[in-house]
Order: C-alpha cells, then structure tokens, then sequence
C-alpha cells in the first residue's frame, strides 16, 4: 500500500470518528494496518459531519438586529492566520469562512468491552475573536453569520435540538422531537434541518482487547440508524423517514442535504471510495442530482460557490507533493490539480482551505493551509495537529462556516 493509498484511507477512518462530515491522518491508518490488516476501516464521511463540516444556512435569530460583534473581528474578508497555533485560540479565517468552532474527542470506557465517544467543543467568541471551551455539546452546527448554531446535548441519541445564539451563547429555542437524533446538518437555503435518527448512541466502541494501540474500534457495518427527521427550522414541524441501515452502513452514518435541498445523501460502503446514496424527503433511494453524481461523500469541500467547479480526492500522480483533483461537476472530467491532501472548504470559486502535510515531518501531520486554483502557493492558517500516540483520542477538528 503506497502513501497516497495511506493517506486516502486515513480520511476514510477519520471519517468515521466523527458526528457531521469528516477526514483524517494518515499514519494512524498505517498503524492500523500494520497491526490489523483484516479489519479495513471504510468511509462514512458526510457534509454533515462532518470532519470538517461546511457548515450551510439557517434562518438567523433576529438576524443580526442586536449584533454585539466588534466591527473587524468578524466582518474582516482578510486572512487570519495563526501557524503558530495548534489548537487555535485566535479566530482563523480567510475571504469568506471563518474556524466557527473546532472540537476534540476521546473514548471513555463504559463496560469492560464498550465505551463511547465524547467530544469536547471549542467555539469562538464573537467579542473577543478567541476559542472558548464547552462541554456541553456533542454536536454542534454553524450557521453562516456565526450568529446561530444548531446543538445537541451530550448522551446520544437527544430527543430535543437547541438553536444557540453565538452572539450571547445562549438557547433561544429547544426544538422537541419525537426521535433519538445523532447528527444534524442544515439545507443551503437555511430553512430546513435533517436529523439523523438512531436507536442507540452512534459512537459507541467496542474494545480490541489484543490491540494497544487500536484499543477501541467503531462498530463497522452494524448501525442503529432508524432513518431521518426533515425539519422546518421556522415552526419546529418535522416530518420522519425510515431509511434501513443494511450491511453497507456503518455505525454513524448521518445523512446531509443535496445542495438544492431537494434530497439528502449518505455515504455507503461499496467498492470504491466516496460512495454516496440519495434520497428523496420520504426515504426513497434515487439518483444522484447531475452536478452532484461525481462528488465523494469523503471529501467535504463538495461544489465551489458558483456550483462550476467540484472538488474531489487526492491524486496519486504526484507522490512528492499533495494534490487534489478539481472536475467539471457533470462530467467528471478533470480541469486542474490543486495543492492540499485534503479539501476542506471553498473561500471562493478560486480559493480553498486545506488540509496539508507539515513540511519536514516523517508522518501525516496535517495544518490547515490557504489554497488557490492555478497557484503552487499555500498560506498557512493553522499549525500542524499533535504527534498521534494515543489513538482513542482525536486531535482537534474544524469547523468552518460562512461570515
């Protein structure tokens, strides 16, 4: 298995630690194989979840009427960078999406053979354009503005969803629901919600008793999923769909809107990477929208603004270097390589921020770093992640939305 093959796996594996969404490093995935070669571990990232998230629209509360923000912490479209942080603790941002939030995760025991995700938050002040930890939350979705955020207490499945106000960091409104909800993402146009329903918590573990460095592994193709809940953000209605997980789901497998919102998607484990299944609102299976049949559930950049451009995996023709494949979203075809081992969000229909290996390092230590089409510059955002040696802990993982 050569590097580009290491690295693509990685993000698979990552994929699978998180709640909306995404990806990961490649040197823990060599570990895994190099100690469990039988048991590969298979992509279920969504734009949900994503790793990394983008976050999309949600109707704003009060829509900025009482906007505490400062003027240029926020409103700024310069870049803010801070490579000498990692985990930030100053906003980073670049034209127009910011580091909304970024999170960590560890696995706690619950038996002797079962133990259970938990992740720790970190969202950004409005006042001070600084990371502020919170525990409460196991899931949370940025809206663009920054001003509202989609929440989920901890203990999976919630049967209630929160919409915080970021400007004050308070619940403005729970949203009831009559199903246990594991993940969350928002339609383009902000007026819906899908939500992921599970019968059990989504990031259960299970122990590998004769792995140390793997101890704890997600339940690969054995899901409680139930289906999912489309909301009206406006009114909290919801209605439900059963959609049955089958063998080709895994544990946590959330579902994400199709960019017009007509249809949402999930990834599925098939034959090669970056499946994705769509559905119509009732649970129908169908086929992928035209400009969305090339995307790859593993990478969670997706369409560029203009809807032009579609962002896909990392190729292997330029082992020295990591470069990633722009396509022509209908066709397929490609039109240029970018730099980035892994494509997180588009800034603009020219720009996008990245995941890139840290110079001079022997493993896959990823920072996040400015890339632009048709440039062989990079900017760094962020420092690199931490030298990975406890795996059931993840280093810190962003997520961006629109200002």
């Amino acid at each position: 298995m050569n590097v580009e093959e290491l690295v693509r796996d990685s993000l698979r594996q990552q994929a699978a630690e998180q709640p909306s969404a995404g990806p990961g490093f490649a040197d823990r995935v060599l570990a895994a194989h190099r100690r469990r070669r039988t048991r590969r571990l298979a992509s279920v990232a969504t734009a949900t979840a994503a790793v990394v998230a983008m976050a999309v629209a949600v109707p704003l509360l009060d829509s900025g009427k009482d906007d505490v923000r400062p003027a240029g912490v926020l409103d700024s479209k310069e870049i803010h960078a801070h490579p000498d942080q990692s985990p930030p603790r100053d906003l980073i941002s670049a034209g127009n999406v910011a580091l909304a939030a970024y999170y960590t995760s560890k696995t706690v025991a619950q038996t002797d053979d079962v133990g259970v995700v938990v992740r720790t938050y970190w969202l950004l002040d409005q006042k001070t354009g600084t990371y502020q930890k919170t525990t409460r939350w196991s899931a949370v979705a940025v809206a663009p503005g920054m001003r509202t955020a989609a929440v989920l207490e901890q203990g999976l499945p919630a049967h209630r969803i929160g919409l915080l106000d970021l400007t004050t960091g308070k619940i403005e409104r729970w949203i009831p629901v009559d199903r246990g909800v594991g993940g969350l993402a928002f339609s383009r146009d902000g007026k819906k919600l899908v939500a992921t329903t599970y019968g059990e918590n989504p990031d259960l573990r299970d122990r590998q008793k004769d792995q140390a460095a793997l101890e704890w592994v997600p339940r690969f193709g054995k899901s409680s999923r139930t289906g999912f809940l489309v909301l009206d953000v406006a009114s909290g209605k919801s209605s439900w769909s059963s959609v049955p997980p089958g063998r080709d789901t895994n544990a946590r497998q959330d579902f994400a809107f199709s960019r017009d919102g007509r249809l949402v998607y999930s990834a599925i484990i098939g034959g090669h990477d970056g499946m994705q299944q769509f559905y119509d609102l009732g649970g129908r299976k169908v086929a992928a929208p035209a400009d969305e049949k090339y995307l790859r559930s593993d990478v969670s950049a997706r369409l560029s603004p203009d809807g032009t451009l579609a962002a896909v995996g990392l190729t292997k023709e330029r082992p020295d270097t990591s470069y990633s494949e722009i396509v022509d979203p209908r066709t397929g075809k490609r039109i240029t390589l970018v730099r980035g081992a892994e494509l997180l969000a588009w800034v603009d229909d020219k720009r996008l921020i990245a995941y890139e290996r840290a110079p001079g390092s022997g493993e896959y230590r990823p920072m996040l770093v400015l890339v632009t089409i048709g440039s062989e510059k990079i900017v760094q955002l962020s420092g690199p992640h931490a030298h990975q040696t406890d795996f059931s802990r993840q280093d810190w993982q962003p997520v961006f939305a629109e200002r």
